[in-house]
């Protein structure tokens, strides 16, 4: 089952990179309230968490790699793109450190993500590597968590 979860004319407001990633991969344009509902489809999906294109140039390099990392590997991941004000509500899910990135899930669980831009074949091995692997946790930002009332570092007995 495939829910529709791009809104019309979706991207038509997207910088024509992102456009173009949306029209050759068929990605579906997310925002915040439909996100889940297209995650948590069966099978492996590749969520791209685009920044504004004038803030992070590099932005648009990724808007180039995903679609020639989708046809590496045809029909194996689906693609979601997130636009700057949606990625930047969900980026804190997945904890990756540096724009863009994109994220992998399957079966709406998180695998892994790939941040910042890299070189062709780092981006070939990862996406080869995260979409073998087992879903898994994903990283937090790094700030413990204590029960009201209790110390944040541990006790020395």
């Amino acid at each position: 089952m495939s829910v529709d979860v791009t809104p019309p004319n979706a991207a038509a407001n997207l910088h024509p990179l992102l456009a173009r990633l949306v029209a050759e991969t068929g990605a579906a344009v997310l925002a915040a309230d439909t996100f889940d509902a297209w995650a948590i489809e069966p099978g492996a999906a590749m969520v791209v968490f685009a920044e504004d294109p004038a803030r992070y140039k590099e932005t648009l390099d990724l808007a180039v790699i995903v679609p020639e990392l989708h046809a590496s590997r045809p029909h194996e991941f689906r693609v979601a793109l997130l636009p700057p004000a949606v990625s930047r509500a969900l980026a804190p899910r997945y904890g990756f450190a540096r724009w863009p990135a994109f994220v992998i899930l399957r079966d709406g669980h998180y695998v892994g993500a790939v941040d910042g831009i890299r070189d062709w074949s780092e981006y070939a091995g990862e996406l080869g590597r995260l979409l073998a692997a087992e879903p898994s946790r994903p990283p937090t930002v790094g700030i413990p968590v204590v029960a009201a009332g209790q110390s944040a570092s541990p006790p020395c007995h």
